[in-house]
């Protein structure tokens, strides 16, 4: 069974950072390409970030470029994204998402096989 789990949403002022994680289970992680996309209240959902199986492309959202990073560690399963210098429209759920083989684009959402049950960010003061 495919499982993804994300963690280290919370609460933190504007300006500041968090760090999420997304432990995988269930498959070859090293395998696959990664995503992660966020819905804030009301809206639809975005991708924010994608990483290649190697880590060694990553490729970010306009809005999100330059403040968050993606990363990944094969021999733990697990992926990242480090967010910095957050602002108040950062504040979403945020999912990791496990492409199809056969992902035409990262916003496609409909194509991801797998998602996780989502982490909150919640950025104010």
């Amino acid at each position: 069974e495919v499982q993804l789990v994300e963690s280290g949403g919370g609460l933190v002022q504007p300006g500041g950072s968090l760090r999420l994680s997304c432990a995988a289970s269930g498959f070859t992680f090293s395998h696959s390409a990664m995503s992660w996309v966020r819905q804030a209240p009301g809206k639809g959902r975005e991708w924010v970030s994608a990483i290649t199986t190697d880590g060694g492309v990553t490729t970010y959202a306009t809005s999100v470029k330059g403040r968050f990073t993606i990363s990944r560690d094969n021999a733990k399963n697990t992926l990242y994204l480090q967010m910095d210098s957050l602002q108040p429209e950062a504040t979403a759920v945020y999912y990791c998402a496990k492409p199809s083989p056969v992902q035409t684009s990262w916003s496609k959402f409909h194509e991801y096989e797998y998602w996780g049950q989502g982490t909150q960010v919640t950025v104010s003061s």
